[in-house]
């Protein structure tokens, strides 16, 4: 029997006016047809509400959920019912398949059937966009690790000693995804009158089933220290 992959589903509308028009139950029904035919199983679906086709990646909440997961179980690939689903504009459309496409990941367009961002690797010139995105990344992550040895160093020299044991977010890109939504779930967005509590916060970590860096459940002070840390490095 063939081996059966698994996906994930990505839906988005722009507006409630979509969802009650049957938007994420039109674009639904397109991808589990096309899963069906081509044995792939949906192991979990993620709905964008009231997101514009014009957004990029940092700007698209659930899209940086999925994201996450994604980094933290190994699954690699996304299914959309159409491009036009994923962003409106071409130029977005590229931004946010490179962006995937340097994570490794797959995304396939279900009313085409095509694995997009292989179809990117194989055009020369998207491909060197990307190599050149992950080139201009690698000297920030240099730049940043250079910055920070500085750091320590200076404060070695200020006080005699220096701690050693690196913020969260420094450490790995997952970390990175992490405390992006983390941030996210903090701040004040779209007409709301009260910040998420950080024990909400760590509620929805632990649903998620994102671990702590010492592989434990999330609490209302680790999510709390976690954003007063990196508020304190970027003052």
């Amino acid at each position: 029997m063939a081996e059966i992959k698994e996906l994930f589903a990505y839906l988005r509308v722009s507006d409630r006016s979509q969802i009650d028009k049957g938007g994420f139950d039109r674009q639904i029904k397109a991808i589990k047809s096309f899963c069906k035919h081509q044995g792939y199983t949906i192991s979990h679906i993620y709905r964008e509400e009231g997101v514009s086709g014009t957004k990029d990646e940092l700007d698209r909440p659930v899209f940086q959920d999925m994201i996450t997961a994604i980094l933290s179980n190994g699954n690699r690939t996304i299914i959309v019912e159409s491009l036009d689903r994923l962003a409106r504009e071409l130029r977005v459309q590229e931004q946010i398949l490179m962006y995937l496409a340097r994570k490794d990941i797959s995304l396939i367009s279900a009313n085409t059937g095509e694995d997009v961002t292989r179809a990117i690797l194989s055009d020369p010139m998207k491909k060197a966009l990307i190599q050149i995105q992950g080139v201009f990344a690698e000297l920030d992550k240099s730049q940043l690790v250079r910055k920070l040895k500085r750091g320590r160093e200076k404060a070695k020299q200020d006080r005699g000693k220096c701690e050693g044991r690196k913020h969260y977010g420094e450490e790995s890109e997952e970390e990175r995804t992490i405390l992006k939504r983390i941030t996210y779930m903090r701040r004040l967005s779209r007409g709301q009158q009260k910040r998420m509590s950080f024990q909400k916060i760590a509620d929805v970590l632990n649903d998620d089933g994102i671990k702590t860096r010492l592989n434990k459940n999330w609490t209302a002070t680790g999510v709390k220290n976690v954003i007063d840390k990196n508020w304190i490095t970027r003052k």
